[in-house]
């Protein structure tokens, strides 16, 4: 056991230090109280951190599930748990010590911490204010919600066991190393000196072009480009519980990144609130300027955008900047959604152009603002900062984090698809995508067996001016479409109220 040394009676230093320690444990715990390495107030914040992380989860679930048609609308809630128990496993198996182990390469980890082998008390390689265990528990999170991000793209075509396969093999051979390279000591873009305080390339860019790819292997909608998918969300309450979680778990996911109770964690929890209103406002503005409508769905959009554009700098940036974060993700990522045309991807729920692009916006945004004197607010980081420190070389380094980490999860997830959907040809279970006719039904009936709703009565006014000349009344029309739904339960969900209009008139 290691000799204690005393942190001088400075409350928010540790109260004994690792000195001359080569234990991988940090000491045996049936002898020695480990406890005593670490400030309690670290490990709580830290452990309030990793549940905020976990209720983000859903937070995407009930966000996509709102977005998609309701015959698809559990299937996406489904996903997006099931990337939580199967990244959790695969974190615990070898992902943690692939990103994070302490003999880790510039690209990938070694095998030292496999099933958790001997992680528990030692500091961790993000921080010597924790320890490894708390570390790992924490890191997990964002890896799941990356998965969970990602896999939106199966969204109303996708089909259930070979996304769980995916789920696992995209983890360990995309996210492992760039989680790696990113945030481990020994990582190439950490030794360049790229700035990523919260996952701007390992979780936003790294879903979002994953999400691409997804989109281009499993092909477009039955109906894309056609009258047929022209709906509306069918559930904007569900987008706005969705942003809610999100937005309250954001604070773990970009405060707690500080990992430790500190002034750095304050202000990242400051600068991500702002640039998710002001994220917010400027979406509603933009969309406003078109439709002459407040839109609720592009309001939350926004917010989505604002958090993921700040999520880079939140670390490193005052409070003003994240003012510029947040209209900046706002704008780029509401133009950004008419990409997928220009792309010819049917990307259903805009993935690619909130996380992809609003992480690159991000991180080059970063470039310009990170300042020296806000990344040493947790008493121990140095950075030579960005163009506001006249370091003007770091625009670079966060162009190679970017470019990087995107092109190599975009190839790395058509290489992947692609030998699944290969094996598919002789295992039929492992096709990529559902029939035509389980299209049509929707993937909560087919793959799944359940609904988000058993009965849902439509009682939106459609009534027109030819229809009360016709003696048609508002009642008569919500009762004809509610006994249209009962007998359609497993059809194509309609929105459109000018689609209810006219058959309410052909009957």
């Amino acid at each position: 056991m290691n000799t204690p040394s005393t942190s001088g009676g400075d409350p928010t230093l540790q109260l004994v230090t690792f000195e001359n320690n080569s234990t991988p444990t940090g000491g045996d715990s049936r002898i020695d109280n480990l406890n005593v390495f670490y400030n309690a107030g670290d490990i709580a914040w830290m452990l309030t951190s990793t549940a905020l992380v976990l209720l983000m989860i859903p937070g995407v679930g009930f966000f996509y599930s709102g977005l998609a048609r309701r015959k698809s609308a559990l299937s996406l809630l489904w996903l997006s748990v099931m990337a939580t128990a199967v990244v959790s496993f695969q974190w615990f198996f070898w992902g943690y010590s692939l990103a994070f182990s302490h003999g880790a390469g510039k690209f990938i980890g070694d095998l030292d911490n496999i099933g958790l082998r001997n992680v528990l008390g030692y500091p961790s390689v993000g921080s010597a204010r924790i320890p490894d265990l708390l570390f790992c528990v924490y890191q997990g999170m964002f890896a799941a919600i990356t998965v969970a991000l990602a896999v939106g793209a199966v969204a109303e075509r996708g089909r259930m066991l070979p996304c769980i396969i995916y789920m696992f093999i995209w983890t360990t051979v995309i996210y492992d190393p760039i989680a790696c390279w990113t945030w481990n000591p020994k990582g190439w873009t950490f030794l360049l000196g790229g700035l990523d305080f919260a996952g701007g390339t390992p979780v936003h860019i790294a879903s979002g072009t994953a999400a691409l790819a997804y989109s281009y292997m499993l092909g477009k909608r039955r109906g894309h480009g056609t009258q047929e998918l022209n709906y509306r969300p069918h559930n904007v309450t569900h987008i706005v519980i969705g942003t809610v979680f999100l937005w309250v778990g954001w604070f773990g996911f970009n405060a707690g990144s500080a990992l430790s109770a500190n002034l750095r964690a304050v202000m990242a929890a400051v600068v991500t609130n702002l640039a998710a209103c002001v994220g917010g406002i400027t979406w509603c503005l933009v969309d406003y300027r078109l439709e002459r409508k407040w839109s609720t769905v592009g309001f939350c959009s926004g917010v989505i955008a604002g958090l993921v554009c700040i999520t880079p700098g939140s670390g490193f940036v005052p409070a003003w900047a994240a003012v510029i974060f947040g209209v900046c993700g706002g704008v780029a990522c509401n133009y950004a959604t008419k990409l997928k045309y220009f792309l010819r991807c049917d990307d259903a729920l805009d993935i690619f152009a909130v996380h992809a692009v609003g992480g690159f916006v991000g991180n080059i945004l970063t470039a310009f603002f990170a300042a020296d004197y806000i990344a040493h607010l947790d008493g121990v980081t140095v950075i030579p900062g960005g163009w506001l420190n006249r370091h003007y070389i770091q625009l670079g380094y966060q162009l190679a984090d970017s470019v990087s980490g995107g092109a190599y999860s975009f190839v790395g997830t058509c290489v992947i698809l692609g030998a699944l959907d290969f094996l598919g040809k002789f295992v039929p279970a492992l096709k990529l995508r559902v029939s035509d006719e389980d299209e049509v039904l929707g993937l909560d009936d087919v793959e799944i067996g359940e609904f988000a709703y058993d009965y849902v009565e439509l009682t939106r006014e459609v009534a027109s001016a030819d229809d009360v000349d016709e003696g048609l009344s508002t009642h008569s029309l919500e009762q004809h479409a509610s006994t249209m739904g009962m007998h359609e339960k497993n059809q194509e969900s309609v929105d459109s109220s000018h689609q209810l209009a006219e058959w309410a008139h052909r009957a």
